[in-house]
């Protein structure tokens, strides 16, 4: 489940490279569905995103970590992003 970054020089530029493989969190919010692992009544786990998604939405919108968390539109985006659905635990509204 760990992200590994790798750097690259071409030109004047310098390219970030992140790679994670997200088929463990996949099969670990499979497993808390199946288990009816979804929080409690008073806090719900809602999903488990791994972070080199986490990073391309950051760098698609041009934001940083800091303004991803502080924005709590940006988490609530993602959880109801339906191509990020094998990463939900809890499926209720949010």
């Amino acid at each position: 489940m760990e992200m590994q970054s790798t750097l690259h020089s071409q030109d004047d530029l310098m390219i970030v490279k992140s790679m994670q493989d997200v088929q463990p969190i996949v099969d670990s919010c499979r497993d808390r569905i199946e288990a009816g692992a979804t929080g409690s009544k008073d806090m719900k786990h809602a999903a488990s995103i791994p972070m080199v998604i986490i990073e391309a939405y950051m760098n698609r919108l041009g934001i940083s970590f800091q303004e991803f968390l502080r924005d709590k539109e940006h988490i609530k985006t993602m959880l109801n992003d339906k191509s990020l659905e094998a990463f939900r635990i809890w499926k209720g509204a949010v």
